[in-house]
């Protein structure tokens, strides 16, 4: 199955947001970790490519009399963070004309890039059932990205969602960097011990749920024989109406509330995206709104 989320119209969509946020980030991707990870010790420890943006008094320039090529020097107290994005890949994430699943692999590239801008490590994992299939691994610099980032178009949605089950038994790294989780949060799964389980491993966290525009304001009418897309033995079967309608919204609103209260008690940064929203309006718009853009 290919889900053609990313391509190269999509690549220099990304590029180009990095372009405009740059050095306009206040959160989650500002300041190349300075505080964290880089000091000054004078002791050096290797090299790595150079990439636009970075501080080029750090450039050995003998390195590149003799290869031609640009190489910074790294120091003892440098060290990268590593970014960490869970997609939810089961069946659910296939509903809707928006394909929320097309959405969250969109976003998922465009995290990873600015996590790339930011000399950090990037991992992206397709998280299915009770298990995490990781579909990049360790990527480092914008070359690995782009020979890479490709992959998150053969991720198959298929069965269920059980988050807490998938991540608890996995090496997610102590202290390390971000932890971004990307689903519908429509499950009757414990994901709550997921988000525990990485603030105990002092993770940075933000959950972004993605919902599509059938899901967020449905305009069904009539008798509807309805089908949990990862349960079939759940249905339901009746007569929709303008009163079921509000009651659903009701229950729709209470349910996100839900999640975004529960990452807020837990330090964790929550958005709520729509399917059809534009990659720029998700950061520009959502992301100022958190602080996270200034």
């Amino acid at each position: 199955m290919s889900n053609f989320a990313i391509d190269e119209e999509v690549l220099q969509q990304i590029e180009q947001l990095q372009m405009l946020i740059k050095n306009n980030v206040a959160g989650l991707f500002g300041g190349n970790h300075q505080s964290k990870s880089y000091g000054s010790s004078c002791e050096f420890s290797d090299y790595r490519d150079y990439m636009a943006g970075d501080d080029i008094t750090k450039i050995d320039w003998n390195a590149y009399a003799r290869f031609e090529k640009l190489y910074l020097k790294l120091y003892a107290d440098e060290r990268q963070l590593h970014t960490r994005i869970y997609v939810d890949a089961s069946r659910s994430m296939a509903y809707g004309k928006g394909k929320k699943h097309i959405q969250a692999l969109r976003i998922a590239a465009a995290l990873a890039y600015l996590s790339i801008n930011e000399m950090d490590k990037v991992s992206v994992y397709a998280v299915r059932d009770d298990k995490t299939e990781a579909i990049v691994s360790n990527l480092l610099g914008k070359d690995a990205y782009i020979t890479s980032i490709h992959k998150l178009n053969e991720v198959e949605f298929d069965g269920d969602f059980k988050l807490s089950d998938a991540i608890l038994p996995s090496t997610v790294g102590y202290g390390d960097g971000l932890s971004v989780i990307i689903s519908d949060f429509l499950t009757d799964n414990n994901f709550e011990d997921a988000i525990d389980h990485l603030v105990g491993k002092k993770r940075d966290i933000l959950c972004i749920q993605v919902l599509s525009k059938e899901e967020l304001n449905p305009q069904i009418r009539g008798k509807m024989h309805l089908f949990d897309a990862e349960n079939q033995l759940n249905y339901y079967r009746k007569n929709i109406n303008k009163e079921i309608i509000n009651a659903y919204k009701r229950a729709l609103e209470f349910y996100t509330g839900r999640v975004r209260d529960f990452c807020s008690s837990r330090g964790a940064g929550y958005m709520l995206v729509s399917a059809e929203e534009s990659v720029y309006k998700i950061f520009f718009d959502h992301l100022v709104n958190m602080g996270v853009l200034k």
